[in-house]
């Protein structure tokens, strides 16, 4: 293998199945995910690594992210975002890890599809795909501080939903029950 074709198998490996997940979430359609995930990384071929540099991940869920928007337009039927994104169990189960009870993942999830299509777009872009706040500025073209404001919000609105059907004082007494 040429040396200059190494750095993009290995963005191959690294990100093809991030950026399916990622498609296929935007999309509600794996088939068509994969088509644009290869687009994708076709276009990243089309590309000198020294162009795209030590942005690679924020290139290619842009330019993955850009490929799904065109795709939902040239099918003249663009589905809304709150009827199609909707965050599965495994969306956020690294939130869930902190709250130790599974019965407030069904709750969760609700509240999460509840919010808006920006806020549900940064906390997955967030907790599913690790991105920092800088990376998702420059996948959603909103500032750093905005990104950081969205998912405040929806931190803030998934938690008094919670608190206030879960009262801290009723978790520890079913607790201190179960001793």
């Amino acid at each position: 293998m040429k040396s200059e074709g190494r750095w993009i198998t290995s963005a191959l490996e690294r990100y093809e199945k991030p950026l399916l997940r990622y498609a296929a979430w935007l999309l509600d359609d794996v088939d068509r995910a994969k088509d644009v995930v290869q687009e994708t990384f076709l276009r990243l071929c089309r590309e000198k690594e020294e162009t795209v540099g030590n942005r690679l991940p924020q290139w290619l869920f842009t330019v993955c992210r850009n490929l799904v928007f065109d795709v939902r337009k040239r099918d003249s039927h663009i589905q809304n975002l709150d009827d199609t994104q909707r965050l599965d169990e495994a969306d956020i189960a690294g939130v869930l890890e902190a709250l130790e009870q599974r019965e407030l993942l069904d709750e969760i999830l609700r509240i999460v599809e509840e919010l808006p299509k920006n806020q549900r777009e940064v906390v997955y872009l967030r907790f599913k795909c690790g991105f920092s706040y800088k990376e998702i500025s420059q996948l959603t073209n909103l500032s750093s501080t905005n990104v950081g404001f969205l998912l405040h919000s929806a931190m803030e609105r998934i938690r008094r939903r919670i608190q206030s059907k879960h009262p801290p004082n009723q978790a520890a007494a079913r607790r201190s029950n179960e001793f």
